[in-house]
């Protein structure tokens, strides 16, 4: 992520989504090692090489789509700077979206009862534009989230009406 800073520009806070993202991918394949597990179980044993194969395959199923899931997991990033916010995703395929703290018109949050257990929700930035508002989901600690970004535009709003120009007083 430091490279995609610009110059001067300076990291507030980084975050991947919430695990819980994570457990959400991962039941299918322990549903599918349960799976395996059952016909392990129940083939006699005149069928070893069959649930030789079954197991094998279901592990090797599991763990491949374990490590998608986590390799997904860890290619989503939102920044936070002092001038903007950074929305990466992709792993082959790489897309980043730039909210500019100075187009920031609104923040707002949501959370389910899950959510609101886990500390984890959806964070929307509505910022000035044709791209309108930018919906972010499974945010860790949303609130803060949010909190952060407003203070962070106010700051970049307020450093922007004072120009150099502005700050020089009249002569009388």
């Amino acid at each position: 992520m430091a490279d995609k800073l610009m110059l001067g520009e300076e990291r507030i806070r980084s975050a991947h989504r919430h695990w819980i993202l994570l457990l959400k991918e991962l039941l299918f394949p322990a549903a599918l090692l349960v799976l395996a597990l059952v016909i392990d179980i129940l083939v006699t044993a005149a069928s070893r090489d069959l649930k030789i194969v079954v197991t094998l395959a279901a592990l090797a199923v599991a763990g491949l789509w374990a490590i998608v899931v986590w390799v997904q997991w860890a290619a989503a990033s939102f920044t936070i700077t002092d001038q903007r916010v950074l929305l990466v995703s992709g792993v082959i395929s790489r897309a980043t979206k730039v909210i500019a703290l100075d187009r920031v018109q609104d923040v707002s949050t949501r959370q389910g009862i899950l959510g609101r257990v886990l500390n984890y929700g959806t964070v929307e930035i509505d910022a000035a534009g044709a791209a309108g508002a930018e919906r972010l989901d499974h945010v860790p600690a949303p609130n803060e989230f949010r909190d952060e970004v407003f203070v962070q535009a106010e700051r970049r709003r307020g450093a922007a009406s004072q120009s150099p120009m502005s700050a020089v007083p009249e002569p009388t």
